[in-house]
């Protein structure tokens, strides 16, 4: 069978896989899931040993540390994935969801009511646990699903797959709702990306590279985000003991993720007192500096930051430092820098914490908290199929809601148009 052939056998089956779970019930949908979530807990041992040989794979090939930190299976995490299942379980489920209903001078109903997608594509490199997190979101939302993982995670996505579409044929599922392209050969990407009529859309998950190469061969709609330039803003009226708080977790708790802080601005205003404690920190944490010219002004050891730095996602211990003289340059160096994904401020002054909502304008936006929480999980949302920078159809961590669309329905009494 040649890859052509191959990567449509497989999208076939997602295609029926979608038909049928459309139409199964809630209950026995939650019920799935819960064993799914037991199944994973209880085979974590043999789900670490599939892990080692990605892991030591990735270390022979020179993969960053980012990369190796993403492709790793901790027995937390996989409580973390187990835990995800259950908490999608215990969702409402969007599907037939009426969510609204007006009525026309003729006496006719028109509403909207929450319907499947169909058959979602999610091409994703190095975190197996979006394996677990994506099957749970479309079985929920009662779409389908094409798993196409990167080539590091073959043996971790491979046991991941076989676990859950074991448990999907017990509890009388369709296997198709749960599809994974088990080809490592990029090329196979590229087949996937023709099939326009079968898969209804794609969500790639991974690099910049990797999602401009999707967005760029695609003939089916792209929900993406290329990058996760994150800021946090350290206003004058900021608790500077919560600020350095939130952006020391917000830098170092996990720096390879795309919610991790990439910029720290700082208004003039407080920034002698806030920078040689907060950097001093950081320093601790051995994260490197490379701040503007008035942040090396204040703490000299800094490095010198140009303007392309503004501009990368380091995923690392990276960080870049600037002093702004107040709320509109910090939102101006955002408007101009910023990747739309998350952006923080810390403040204790009402109205400028109500500015920053209103006129930042990315995917999420916070106020007195870590950029880290931008997370489907952390939102309350079970999981996430990714984050989404885009404004239409999805924008910010996409949950069940954001893997439905809405179909216009109709209720009359015999009326007809004259």
């Amino acid at each position: 069978m040649d890859l052509y052939a191959y990567v449509l056998k497989k999208a076939m089956e997602a295609k029926e896989g979608a038909m049928a779970v459309a139409k199964v019930s809630s209950e026995q949908k939650n019920a799935a899931l819960l064993i799914m979530a037991e199944t994973i807990r209880r085979s974590a041992k043999q789900l670490q040993r599939e892990n080692k040989k990605d892991l030591a794979a990735a270390k022979k090939k020179g993969l960053t540390k980012a990369m190796i930190d993403r492709l790793t299976l901790t027995g937390q995490r996989i409580d973390d994935m187990s835990q995800g299942l259950v908490d999608i379980a215990n969702l409402p489920d969007p599907v037939g969801e009426i969510t609204k209903m007006w009525q026309r001078p003729n006496g006719m109903t028109i509403g909207k009511m929450r319907v499947p997608l169909g058959v979602i594509g999610i091409i994703y490199e190095s975190r197996p646990n979006v394996t677990a997190d994506a099957t749970a979101l479309c079985l929920k939302a009662g779409n389908a699903v094409i798993l196409r993982g990167g080539s590091e995670a073959i043996h971790s996505n491979k046991a991941i797959v076989k676990l859950l579409r074991g448990v999907a044929k017990k509890a009388g599922i369709h296997e198709g709702v749960i599809t994974f392209l088990d080809n490592t050969d990029r090329q196979a990407v590229l087949e996937m990306l023709k099939l326009e009529g079968i898969i209804d859309v794609v969500i790639p998950r991974g690099g910049e590279g990797l999602i401009r190469a999707v967005t760029e061969n695609s003939r089916i709609p792209v929900l993406k985000h290329y990058k996760g330039i994150c800021h946090v803003f350290v206003d004058r009226d900021a608790d500077l003991k919560m600020a350095e708080e939130i952006c020391f977790n917000a830098k170092v708790q996990r720096p390879g993720t795309c919610n991790a802080m990439e910029t720290m601005l700082v208004d003039e205003k407080v920034a002698k007192k806030f920078l040689p404690t907060v950097i001093k920190r950081l320093k601790s944490a051995k994260v490197k500096i490379k701040g503007c010219a008035r942040t090396r002004k204040i703490v000299p050891s800094v490095s010198r930051a140009v303007a392309d730095d503004f501009h990368t996602e380091y995923v690392d211990l990276i960080l870049n430092v600037k002093v702004v003289r107040d709320i509109e340059a910090a939102m101006d160096h955002i408007a101009e820098y910023s990747s739309a994904h998350t952006e923080t401020i810390v403040t204790e002054h009402y109205g400028r914490a109500m500015r920053f909502l209103r006129e930042v304008d990315s995917s999420s936006v916070f106020v007195n908290l870590s950029t880290r929480f931008s997370d489907g999980f952390q939102f309350g949302l079970g999981a996430e199929m990714g984050i989404s920078t885009d404004k239409i159809h999805a924008r910010g961590p996409m949950g069940l809601e954001e893997l439905t669309c809405t179909k216009f329905i109709g209720l009359g009494n015999g009326q007809i148009r004259s």
